[in-house]
């Protein structure tokens, strides 16, 4: 991809995050399959290690395996605290049941 073509996938990104609901969270490769680019979870992690400026709910990405891999990429045990709040419990330290708290990217074209 060239970067304009980054730029605009990220932003396209920053939009589906934008949309994730309290309490919910998503997956890299949810997001990755939605914008069309199946094998992009990798790019969507990309595009949210860069989102520090952006005022979206990066927290509630996590891997396929509702683990929280983008941890190192907030303060502490910001992304934790943050899905805390939001009433979702963990399985293990650091991982979430996927199935219960799972959202789709796809709901977003279903409640417009």
């Amino acid at each position: 991809m060239t970067d304009s073509n980054n730029n605009d996938f990220y932003e396209r990104v920053y939009e589906v995050v934008a949309q994730i609901p309290i309490g919910r969270v998503t997956t890299y490769g949810a997001i990755a399959q939605h914008l069309g680019v199946a094998s992009g979870a990798r790019m969507v992690g990309y595009a949210l290690n860069g989102s520090h400026s952006k005022k979206i709910p990066a927290h509630r990405v996590l891997n396929r395996l509702g683990q929280l891999t983008g941890r190192e990429h907030f303060p502490g045990d910001t992304m934790r605290e943050r899905l805390q709040q939001e009433g979702i419990q963990f399985s293990g330290e650091y991982t979430v049941d996927i199935e219960q708290y799972f959202w789709s990217p796809d709901e977003i074209n279903q409640t417009k």
